[in-house]
């Protein structure tokens, strides 16, 4: 078997000082409330200073009788922005929040220009599938739709993105947009997405145990997160689904994730039905470094990549 890479430096740092602090994972939290406060905690820890951006805006989307809460960013770039980007956020369909990404979300916006709007969508077990869903579709009808002046652009300038769980709600929104009648999207911007429930891939297999990110941490996620779904639903696992027509694809990936795999199959899913696709993998990174910002130089490279594919998408 071939030698996986060798770790970043600054994530080899992250490790030992997790190993040595006892790292609070989804096996050993004690409850859900300790989680998602760790999950947070994590982002303001390592995700270095904010940055100021041109304006921040508490906004709910309409969805059926209900709302979804988000949060819109604006950029530091003279009026009107090129383009606005959905995102939506990763933590295994049951952590995260508007909070936890605010950093992402700003570095974001400003290195590409791009509103930003962030789609506070229900977690589970609260909410299982397809609840999730259905708030990340509402978000991307309404940045396609009434909310395109909110935003501050045309309603066919619009991207859809995701880290992880939010990268399969972004591919299975990008998916849906096909069908709606209203402009189509202009592209997807997925960073280690999680799309396989049967985790058949090799990756699985090759960073069972780590570092990072585990497949039993994988497991819990997707049964907490599809409750009685069926996990072969296409609105579950896009690997499934069929993607003809979908929206071109910018893909990122970290070598040293279970769900590596993942991105690169969903990657030649989308080439083998004619759907430009751009792929990145940053070799040397593990799971969920889109987050660390302020330890981890990487992050940043990944920041500015997504911004210069969402240019392109939009060119």
């Amino acid at each position: 078997m071939t030698s996986p890479p060798a770790l970043h430096p600054q994530v080899q740092a992250l490790i030992d000082a997790w190993a040595q602090d006892g790292k609070g994972d989804l096996t050993v939290a004690p409850d859900l409330q300790a989680l998602r406060a760790g999950y947070l905690d994590t982002a303001l820890r390592l995700g270095g200073a904010a940055e100021e951006v041109a304006e921040v805006q508490d906004v709910v989307l309409p969805r059926d009788e209900a709302r979804v809460p988000a949060r819109l960013y604006r950029p530091r770039v003279p009026a009107p922005v090129a383009g606005a980007i959905v995102w939506l956020h990763g933590g295994g369909w049951v952590m995260g929040d508007l909070d936890g990404f605010d950093r992402v979300c700003r570095a974001l916006c400003n290195a590409a220009g791009h509103a930003v709007l962030s789609v506070d969508y229900r977690l589970a077990p609260e909410c299982c599938f397809p609840a999730g869903v259905q708030d990340a579709d509402a978000a991307v009808r309404w940045a396609r739709a009434e909310g395109a002046q909110r935003l501050g652009c045309g309603a066919d300038r619009i991207l859809v993105g995701g880290d992880s769980a939010g990268g399969n709600l972004a591919a299975v929104a990008a998916l849906h947009a096909r069908h709606d009648g209203l402009p189509p999207l202009r592209g997807q911007l997925l960073v280690y997405p999680a799309l396989d429930p049967g985790m058949a891939g090799a990756a699985y297999h090759q960073f069972c145990d780590g570092p990072g990110l585990t497949r039993t941490e994988m497991e819990l996620c997707w049964r907490t997160y599809l409750g009685a779904a069926d996990p072969a639903d296409p609105d579950a696992a896009p690997l499934g689904a069929d993607v003809a027509g979908a929206p071109p694809a910018a893909i990122a990936l970290a070598g040293i994730d279970p769900l590596r795999d993942d991105g690169a199959r969903y990657a030649q899913r989308l080439r083998d039905a004619g759907v430009p696709v751009e792929l990145e993998v940053y070799d040397d990174m593990i799971h969920g470094f889109l987050r660390w910002g302020g330890v981890v130089d990487r992050a940043h490279e990944l920041i500015r990549w997504l911004a210069d594919r969402s240019r392109a998408l939009l060119a």
